[in-house]
């Protein structure tokens, strides 16, 4: 950030202006842009007054650069972190009013370091908004002591010397955040610690950071309400009491973390960076995601899901509903609901993995491909009516959703599972062990089966109108076997008032459903007989019974053939029969 004097052409930015008794100094970073001495001074009249640790509202326009100044900093001060954020739209902040890569920073969260000199008591930062139409902002200066280390103290990745800036990326399935590695603090007017020479404790290798998530409100958008909730996590205090640490890292680790993708649900990032010889720590800049985009087009942050989902899960609540009050006694309805299931899950998973084909034709096919499954069980069982083999492919699908509700439990979340290998192999133990558990209580397992998973078809339909972190019981099993880097994400999500709600209907309609079936059953055959076996019988009784008035009726065939000719007849003529004359008797 620094350039020494003499040179004939500078690209150095305007900083800040310090005081030295009553007269305003400019400092020794003023700026000589291609050779020309103009020097620009910080504040002027018209602008944004700040105080330090105090958040502010305000609006910025396109082509309007608005300077915010703090005043009145106090000597022991050694740092100041200015922040902006925004909802949606880019804003830009910078040292001066010409922008360079290495000066300023643009997005929605984005933050400078100003180091301070001696003696330097005001500090003035450049805002303009970098979207067309004007942006509502939200901007705060936060103070540091030489003690406290220094975010982004030794960047060697993004353009900015110090950089306390937190990059976020997402995609359909990860979150990933970076950021540089921080520094040990330092007086003013010294030169800052060596940021790779040696590891021991008086190096910055001894820093720690603590990475920490929030979430918003649930299916609430509004910038009103990100802008409140950002004011929790700018601050060391507020951020420990607010969010939810997620991790622990060390000056060996990387410094990029994944999270799971939650579309539309509001997340804020940040990261606190703490001397443990010191016992001092200071914050990132905040950073905040969707999951989505409000500027896209189709299939924005407003629109929750395609249509295709939504009738794609409705019918299949639909039929859920019915199975979980009326499975058991409509066990070939069941058999075709659970084939439904097992073929269009692993037939989903190989043509998204296989092929590129858009999501709506993949559903369309998947509702296909599970519907011949669906049949080709009941198939199964009308012809061969092997209870095991069924009971089977039941057994396992209520092992599949209880393993994903173990693995959704902060359990998913273990390193160990991290490996594909451990975490697939362990998944398939839970699941089949409740098929062998239930073994010599086949009832109970189809009918627990029909109330748990039939209910659970509800809670997925209500997902494609209504955010609900429930889905992500058995979307985060999904995404994981679709993407092989999703193993690294913390697949953490928020549980709020509407995910009690929908869990208290997921449960009572469980309950229900199970308590009417037993209750109806009581008494009943434990299941139907052999399809095949009972049609073959009743076949032969009505060959040989001929007191049976089905034994009178034609074969199939005669009874074709003769409808057959008697349409042909109705289109035929009618032929004369010559004269007619009464009998004579």
């Amino acid at each position: 950030m620094f350039l020494p004097y003499g040179e004939e052409t500078l690209k150095l930015l305007v900083v800040c202006d310090w005081t030295d008794g009553e007269n305003v100094v400019t400092s020794h970073r003023a700026v000589f842009l291609e050779g020309v001495g103009s020097r620009r001074k910080c504040g002027g009249g018209g602008s944004l007054e700040f105080s330090l640790g105090e958040f502010r509202y305000f609006v910025l326009k396109r082509s309007f650069i608005e300077e915010a100044v703090v005043h009145h900093i106090s000597s022991n001060v050694t740092f100041l972190i200015f922040q902006i954020h925004s909802h949606y739209q880019n804003t830009t902040v910078s040292f001066s009013q010409t922008l360079l890569p290495n000066t300023s920073g643009i997005g929605t969260d984005r933050g400078l370091i100003s180091i301070l000199r001696p003696k330097q008591s005001m500090c003035t930062w450049y805002l303009e908004a970098a979207d067309a139409g004007p942006v509502q902002s939200m901007a705060i200066p936060l103070s540091y002591s030489e003690r406290d280390p220094v975010p982004g103290g030794c960047n060697l990745e993004f353009d900015l010397d110090i950089d306390p800036n937190i990059y976020l990326e997402f995609d359909f399935f990860e979150t990933v955040i970076k950021f540089a590695p921080a520094n040990l603090g330092y007086s003013r007017g010294t030169d800052p610690p060596p940021c790779d020479v040696g590891t021991g404790q008086d190096s910055r290798w001894r820093l720690q950071y603590d990475v920490y998530q929030y979430f918003l409100p649930e299916n609430d958008l509004t910038e009103q309400v990100l802008l409140k909730h950002l004011q929790r996590m700018a601050k060391v205090p507020q951020v420990k009491a607010n969010a939810i640490k997620v991790v622990t890292l060390t000056a060996i680790d990387k410094t990029s973390i994944y999270f799971s993708s939650l579309r539309v649900q509001g997340v804020i990032y940040n990261v606190i960076v703490w001397d443990p010889l010191l016992n001092t720590s200071a914050a990132y800049v905040p950073v905040h995601t969707y999951a989505c985009s409000f500027k896209a087009m189709e299939d924005n942050c407003a629109s929750l899901g395609r249509v295709s989902t939504k009738v794609f899960f409705t019918l299949f609540a639909l039929l859920g509903l019915f199975i979980c009050f009326f499975g058991h006694r409509f066990w070939k309805t069941e058999l075709f609901f659970i084939g439904f299931i097992f073929m269009g899950f692993f037939f989903y998973i190989l043509i998204t993995r296989l092929t590129a084909i858009k999501y709506d034709v993949r559903l369309i096919l998947t509702a296909v491909t599970g519907s011949i499954g669906g049949i080709f069980l009941v198939a199964t069982w009308w012809r061969f009516g092997i209870l095991m083999l069924c009971m089977l492919c039941v057994g396992l699908v209520l092992g599949f959703l209880i393993s994903s509700v173990m693995f959704f439990t902060p359990l998913g979340n273990l390193k160990i599972f991290r490996d594909d290998l451990v975490f697939w192999l362990s998944f398939s133990c839970i699941a089949i062990i409740i098929p062998v558990v239930f073994m010599g209580c086949l009832r109970i397992l189809n009918i627990l089966t029909c109330g748990i998973i039939g209910s659970y078809s509800v809670v997925l339909a209500i997902h494609s109108y209504l955010y609900t972190s429930l889905s992500y019981i058995t979307l985060n099993v999904l995404n994981r076997a679709l993407n092989t880097d999703f193993r690294r994400a913390f697949s953490n999500v928020p549980f709020q008032t509407t995910d009690f709600i929908i869990l208290a209907v997921w449960v009572m309609l469980a309950v229900s459903g199970i308590t009417l079936q037993i209750r109806r059953e009581r008494g009943q055959p434990f299941f139907p007989p052999h399809p095949y076996k009972l049609w073959k019988r009743e076949r032969e009784r009505r060959i040989t019974n001929i007191l049976d008035p089905s034994y009178h009726i034609p074969p199939l065939r005669e009874r074709f053939y003769g409808r057959l000719a008697r349409i042909r007849e109705f289109f035929q003529e009618e032929q004369s029969a010559g004269e007619r004359t009464p009998l004579l008797l």
